[in-house]
């Protein structure tokens, strides 16, 4: 992986910088609401630690697009695929958080440990979302493309946040779709109009695997690590 030598920023004080100082400007449609995480200190002080332990540094990664956070996940320790439980058991990060499991943070911290673990996963790719964001709709987690009208309105949101990102440090060769429907044709069309990466590949998000094909998880497991390492392959 190429290490950026020149004046950039460190990759996890940038990533810090950025989400504290999200302020969308968006009404949504009635019923729809944000989830805005980053006014609680027990999450700054998660994030901190968190991108301060794997993200000290001025090297590109590879990155993972995801939808929008969920409250069960990000919502809550702002991290990616992150539930409190993966936090402190995986990563090493105590916190205060109802120790509650989010579906999808299992599925991604198999991947993790199967590619070496979060020290070496995280020094060779970043975990993000389309929608830095998430959504809730009478108290469930909703996503962005979930109806027409809030994908139009947040849309120049999402394309603001993947041009802000990309200044983190990033391989644009190609980036990862975490969904293989409707975030993979979002991001794809998008993506030929902004021209961000060469290509986009899709993966099958974890909540689809760990909710409707548990029964095949290690093959999607494989499809993950067999992707990923790939790439890691192309880029070195």
């Amino acid at each position: 992986m190429r290490e950026y030598t020149g004046e950039r920023k460190k990759f996890g004080s940038a990533v810090l910088q950025y989400h504290f100082n999200l302020r969308p400007n968006i009404e949504l449609d009635r019923g729809v609401e944000w989830i805005y995480p980053y006014t609680d200190r027990a999450t700054r002080h998660s994030m901190s630690a968190f991108f301060s332990q794997y993200y000290d540094d001025t090297n590109e990664r590879i990155f993972l697009f995801g939808i929008n956070p969920g409250r069960f996940g990000a919502g809550i320790t702002g991290i990616p695929f992150t539930d409190p439980v993966r936090l402190e058991v995986k990563c090493g990060i105590g916190n205060p958080f109802q120790k509650r499991a989010e579906l999808s943070s299992v599925f991604i911290y198999d991947c993790i440990e199967a590619m070496g673990g979060p020290q070496t996963f995280y020094s060779q790719f970043y975990i993000t979302s389309l929608c830095p964001l998430g959504f809730l709709k009478d108290g469930k987690n909703y996503n962005y493309y979930d109806d027409r009208e809030t994908e139009k309105r947040v849309t120049p949101f999402i394309e603001e946040n993947i041009s802000a990102q990309i200044s983190f440090g990033c391989n644009r060769a190609f980036a990862f779709s975490i969904g293989q429907g409707k975030n993979f044709a979002c991001f794809k069309k998008l993506n030929a109009q902004h021209r961000w990466f060469d290509e986009i590949i899709p993966l099958p998000h974890p909540r689809w695997v760990m909710q409707y094909r548990l029964k095949q998880k290690d093959r999607f497991l494989s499809e993950y690590r067999e992707k990923l390492s790939l790439a890691l392959d192309r880029v070195q």
